[in-house]
């Protein structure tokens, strides 16, 4: 099978950004170099470092930790298992009928679901929308809006409506990376969110006048106008 060029050899985080920025924008995706990627990624299912099961990192993504699709850096535990949950959440919007991506990904799943009832036996963590830490948790809310996992309409309704509670007295969330917090609330058709778009309003407005001089920013940018549009 041909290479896509969506693949990044040596980093599964740049070939998950790949997808996530083609799907963000829109770009037709041809059947081959779907089939490659989704393979690919699949091939890093269960290896050793993955988290729960999902999809292992490289060992300089290991040390260095990885970028969100928004920007914000994340590393150690957090990296691996937000990595997981994009890695899944792009093979499911891939749409590859292969074998080989169906069982890893259906493993994966197997191994978060997991961890999610683990994690409910916890009497601090009653919210079954809510993981460890705000950014692990908006990674949860992007696969479950692809959806992924189980209980998408409970997990997603509950968690984001948590989010009012961490507001910081600005236009922000303790705890939620700003921008991806952003990223996932536009993509989902629920009060609970747009609640919260109104909110970080004011931000996004000042973002869609900045320059954007980088692929990040170009980003924030885009997500910005999508957020307030959704309104």
């Amino acid at each position: 099978m041909s290479r896509s060029p969506l693949i990044h050899a040596g980093s599964l985080s740049e070939t998950v950004d790949a997808v996530n920025e083609a799907i963000h924008f829109g770009t037709k995706i041809p059947l081959r170099e779907r089939k490659a990627a989704a393979v690919w990624i699949a091939s890093r299912q269960g290896r050793p470092g993955a988290y729960a099961d999902t999809f292992a990192v490289f060992e300089q993504e290991r040390k260095r930790g990885i970028r969100l699709f928004t920007g914000e850096r994340v590393t150690s535990a957090s990296a691996r298992h937000i990595l997981g949950q994009e890695a899944c959440r792009v093979l499911l919007q891939l749409r590859v009928r292969d074998k080989s991506v169906q069982q890893a990904l259906g493993r994966a799943t197997d191994g978060l679901l997991k961890r999610l009832s683990l994690a409910s036996t916890d009497p601090r963590r009653a919210n079954p929308g809510f993981f460890c830490c705000g950014a692990c948790t908006v990674g949860l809310w992007r696969h479950l809006a692809a959806g992924g996992l189980d209980r998408q309409e409970e997990r997603l309704h509950k968690g984001v409506g948590y989010l009012s509670t961490m507001r910081d007295g600005g236009t922000g969330w303790r705890r939620f990376p700003f921008w991806y917090t952003v990223l996932v609330l536009s993509e989902l058709d629920l009060p609970v969110a747009k609640s919260e778009l109104r909110h970080a309003a004011p931000a996004l407005q000042r973002a869609t006048t900045r320059s954007a001089a980088t692929i990040h920013a170009t980003r924030r940018q885009s997500i910005a106008l999508r957020a307030l549009t959704a309104l």
